[in-house]
């Protein structure tokens, strides 16, 4: 494994030398994201199971996938897309986007009938964020002792993250709300 000097991640940001040799500190000062890199990866919860994005249902749930319907895999390939950060302490930034029947979807969070829910929209991805978007959430290691899983923390609302929920025989995707900091929430558990 890498080894860590401290838990203090030091960010190393370019400086270019100005004029009569100033220094400048370049993106410090913005809080925009600028797209770094796109992961694909499909997205598995506790179960194993593959989250299946059906826009024209309106809906997003953990299913179990046979090997040959991944394969086709239509609404299972995610395109992760990481964004720069000048606060890593928050969580890498991320977004999703998915490619259905040949449209571009991406995840965000809309308040419906006062509740906050997960929504695919129609639409790229935005190369840059200029400050806050609905789009955006904190990827984190779910526990220190497991790298390999995540959870992802909503930008716009702390405590937040994306979960499943059981519905009939639905396991839908849901933003939900950690009680505690130090709780451990397995449906919250995402890994690729």
């Amino acid at each position: 494994g890498r080894v860590k000097m401290s838990d203090e991640e030091i960010l190393v940001c370019a400086v270019h030398l100005g004029e009569n040799f100033c220094l400048y500190f370049a993106g410090l000062e913005c809080d925009a994201l600028c797209k770094d890199k796109i992961l694909h990866r499909v997205l598995r919860n506790v179960n194993s199971q593959l989250l299946v994005v059906r826009p024209d249902l309106n809906v997003a749930a953990f299913e179990d996938v046979t090997d040959q319907e991944m394969k086709s895999g239509n609404g299972m390939h995610f395109n992760i897309h990481c964004y720069k950060t000048t606060t890593p302490s928050a969580g890498l930034p991320v977004a999703f986007s998915i490619q259905v029947d040949d449209k571009s979807y991406y995840m965000c969070c809309e308040k419906e009938y006062g509740k906050m829910t997960v929504r695919f929209r129609e639409g790229e991805v935005p190369e840059e964020i200029p400050g806050e978007s609905n789009a955006i959430f904190f990827k984190k290691t779910f526990t220190s002792c497991s790298s390999r899983a995540f959870k992802f923390e909503y930008s716009l609302e702390q405590g937040m993250f994306l979960a499943f929920e059981e519905e009939g025989c639905l396991r839908k995707l849901i933003l939900k709300k950690l009680s505690r900091e130090d709780e451990v929430d397995e449906t919250m558990k995402i890994s690729f």
